[in-house]
């Protein structure tokens, strides 16, 4: 039987205070799908600490994202830290749906075919909770996240136009041929999640 091919998986760090965290994590998650959602889209901007990001205007999408966003700020908001940052994740992970015959026991199945999600491509989002608690420490967090979020913005850009070569043809005339998922923190590594049981 052939062995699963483990999907690329990137990692990107954003540093956001409580007041900008939502629409932070918003603008990168928007960001991934902007290069990885393949349904017909009207291109749409948003803007996030002066910097314009692409927004997919989906509606199920964004209901996604910001149920996702809204659970992450909760949680990084109740928990304390002596150093006044926290961290938290946010994996995204792309499937592709491919059909197989069910083997070996056909007579226990009757030899139906269903069909399996296979990940091919797994964007984990590192996010750090800084809270300033000085005129002086403020000012150093806005321009951390400033900084750190353009960077993130170009990394994305980056790592979609030179790595294609992973992505799955579109076998389906479905609306949106590959679906994902968008997990808070995510336990990624281990064979369980690799070939998608539990």
């Amino acid at each position: 039987m052939e062995q699963p091919r483990r999907p690329p998986e990137y990692t990107l760090e954003v540093f956001a205070d409580p007041t900008s965290i939502k629409d932070v994590v918003q603008g990168i998650l928007h960001t991934i799908f902007f290069h990885r959602y393949f349904p017909s889209l009207r291109p749409s901007t948003i803007e996030v600490l002066d910097l314009t990001l692409p927004f997919v205007a989906d509606p199920e999408l964004q209901t996604l994202i910001d149920t996702r966003v809204y659970q992450l700020v909760r949680q990084l908001s109740s928990t304390t830290s002596p150093n006044s940052s926290v961290r938290g994740q946010i994996g995204v992970q792309f499937f592709e749906r491919r059909r197989r015959k069910a083997g070996g026991l056909g007579w226990f199945t009757g030899g139906t075919k269903t069909e399996e999600e296979i990940c091919w491509e797994i964007w984990r989002l590192e996010v750090t909770l800084a809270t300033p608690k000085t005129e002086t420490e403020r000012t150093k967090v806005t321009k951390a996240m400033e900084m750190t979020l353009q960077k993130t913005a170009l990394k994305i850009v980056a790592i979609a136009n030179q790595n294609k070569d992973h992505i799955p043809p579109i076998t389906t005339s479905e609306a949106n041929p590959f679906p994902y998922q968008i997990n808070l923190n995510p336990r990624i590594e281990g064979w369980t999640k690799t070939i998608g049981m539990y």
